[in-house]
C-alpha cells in the first residue's frame, strides 16, 4: 500500500501550509525520501486532487517513478493546494489524519 509513513505526508502537510517560511525545510525533507516515498507522496497528491481514483493508486505509484522529470519537491512545491490534495488523498486512502495530526500537536 503506501510506501511512506502517514506520519511523514502529515510532517510535510504541516510545513507546506507554513508557506514560504518552511519552504526550504519542506525541500529538503522531500529530498531526503527514498524514490519509493516520493512517488508515493507524488500519488497520494494526485489521488487527493482527483487525478486518480483511490483503486488506480498502484498506478500512480508507478507513473510517478516512471514519469520523475524533475526533483520531486520542486514539482510538488509547486502544485497549488498541496497540503489539501495531500490531506485529500491520505483520506481517500482510509488514513485518518486527525488521528495522525495529533501526534504533531
Amino acid at each position: 500500500m503506501l510506501e511512506i509513513s502517514p506520519h511523514k505526508v502529515v510532517h510535510i502537510i504541516f510545513q507546506a501550509r507554513e508557506g514560504r517560511m518552511a519552504e526550504k525545510e519542506v525541500h529538503a525533507f522531500i529530498d531526503a525520501l527514498n524514490d519509493d516515498e516520493k512517488a508515493s507522496l507524488v500519488a497520494i497528491a494526485w489521488v487527493g486532487r482527483g487525478a486518480f481514483d483511490v483503486e488506480d493508486y498502484a498506478e500512480a505509484v508507478e507513473t510517478a517513478l516512471a514519469e520523475a522529470t524533475t526533483p520531486t519537491a520542486s514539482y510538488l512545491l509547486g502544485m497549488p493546494h498541496l497540503p489539501e490534495n495531500l490531506e485529500a488523498g491520505l483520506e481517500a486512502l482510509g488514513v485518518d489524519v486527525s488521528q495522525v495530526e495529533e501526534d504533531f500537536l
